[in-house]
């Protein structure tokens, strides 16, 4: 688990590489002024004073960046006074769209190829900031979509471009429904709302509570999201704030509109079909993140305790520095430690694009836990692994292999027992006809699989 001390020390160095020229004041500064009789006392007196500003920024520095970008959530980062959310919640503030025309009609766009071209060509420093500007061109990947449009009262018309895709709405595409916003006066104009397109293919959630009281989610039901959409880009009076709208608060007359969703949702519609061809859409093994793995075991770390255990987004909120891997989120996930209460903490993360690729599938991350309990860290490589990022496959001690792609319970239980045993599995396969798989590990572990419902599984 990273060392909070190892990482201060390792950026200490960088800083005083950096800021070198401040000791080096601060000497000869130092030396100046000891030198009785010099004739220009003013000027040594000002490197000295200098040199210990720079020199005393140097520690300063290296401390606030540490604790910026620290990547372990401790005691410090609880939220306390958090209104209390549900497990399944999730919010997720994206930047503004970007549209050139503001009184296009909303319609539904299916993804029927995506091709990855070009991510990151110019990327120079290990963080990049753009100063206000939260969505700004550089750290999108381009991907080139062919999509069929279907405009309202219209002939479904399809196109073909290159388009820069947010890295919080990289899903939208995984997931194949897009959101476009198609020119009134020519049809085959269009551009792509990224948010709401976030918000169509399930990444983000969307429930009502209507006019009675009742509550229904809207998630996964894209002809009721888009009506919802489309209601409220025409009212221009209700927006999603969270995941939930409640009705009783809004204004009267758009609440009547909108109730309406509310009867159909509570009627039990069916899920509608997936967009056809998932594999055309499939680019994620050319974005930035962790490849997947069971993991390593630190040997350190297990023997004081260590564990693995379920956390959870609750909340992802963009900013305006990114890093190759992926953009500085601010976020809220919920950590269910073993033997205690689950609690929320808040934290400064740069996530991984290949994991923001998968969100409408999961919210869900492998952490690490000290031994102390006291101190966090996500897991990417097994996160990954469990979200689906991989294939996951485990050949049993008969020869059998189970695919596992994308299961987190059962995967989580199987990367708990590896860690029990002190097993370190670099890749994406585990094989339990291995010497390093004891046999009690291997009879755990297909344990684990045999309690898999079928449907969760195939061998």
């Amino acid at each position: 688990m990273q060392s909070f001390a190892r990482s201060f020390v390792r950026n200490l160095v960088i800083f005083t590489v950096c800021g070198a020229a401040g000791p080096v004041l601060l000497v000869v500064g130092a030396l100046g002024v000891s030198e009785v009789g010099s004739g220009e006392g003013g000027v040594p007196l000002a490197f000295l004073a200098t040199g210990l500003l720079f020199t005393l920024a140097i520690p300063i520095g290296a401390f606030l960046f540490t604790r910026a970008h620290f990547r372990v959530n401790t005691d410090r980062n609880q939220v306390h006074d958090a209104h209390r959310r549900d497990d399944d919640s999730f919010a997720m503030w994206t930047p503004t769209a970007r549209i050139p025309f503001q009184d296009g009609w909303l319609a539904m766009a299916e993804v029927r190829e995506a091709t990855f071209v070009t991510y990151g060509q110019d990327w120079e420093a290990t963080y990049q900031s753009y100063g206000g500007d939260l969505d700004p061109d550089e750290p999108k990947a381009r991907i080139r979509l062919r999509l069929r449009v279907h405009p309202e009262g219209r002939e479904p018309f399809e196109s073909t471009a290159t388009w820069r895709v947010p890295s919080l709405c990289l899903a939208a595409v995984t997931a194949g429904r897009l959101v476009a916003v198609v020119h009134p006066g020519v049809p085959a104009k269009f551009g792509i709302d990224w948010p709401r397109s976030a918000l169509l293919s399930g990444v983000r959630p969307c429930r009502l509570v209507g006019l009675d009281g009742r509550r229904v989610d809207l998630t996964g039901h894209p002809d009721l999201l888009l009506e919802r959409m489309r209601t409220a880009s025409a009212t221009d009076r209700i927006a999603l704030d969270g995941d939930t709208i409640d009705l009783r608060r809004v204004d009267p007359a758009v609440a009547a509109r909108l109730h309406s969703l509310v009867e159909r949702a509570a009627a039990g519609r069916p899920m509608p079909e997936p967009v056809p061809d998932g594999g055309a859409r499939w680019v994620i093994d050319r974005l930035p993140g962790a490849e997947g793995a069971f993991g390593g075991v630190d040997r350190r770390w297990a023997r004081h305790g260590g564990q693995l255990v379920r956390g959870r987004f609750l909340e992802l909120r963009g900013t305006n520095t990114f890093q190759y891997e992926g953009p500085v989120l601010k976020t809220v996930l919920r950590l269910f430690p073993d033997g205690g209460a689950p609690f929320d903490v808040e934290k400064k993360l740069t996530v991984p694009m290949n994991y923001l690729a998968l969100l409408h599938r999961t919210k869900q991350l492998v952490v690490q836990v000290g031994g102390d309990r006291r101190s966090y860290e996500i897991d990417w490589e097994r996160t990954n692994l469990a979200a689906g990022v991989a294939p996951a496959v485990v050949i049993g001690p008969d020869g059998r292999r189970f695919d596992l792609a994308g299961r987190f319970d059962p995967l989580l239980a199987i990367m708990r027992l590896l860690v029990a045993h002190r097993v370190s599995i670099s890749g994406t396969v585990l094989d339990l006809r291995d010497r390093r798989s004891s046999a009690a590990a291997a009879a755990e572990v297909m344990d684990v699989i045999r309690r898999t419902p079928l449907s969760l599984r195939s061998g």
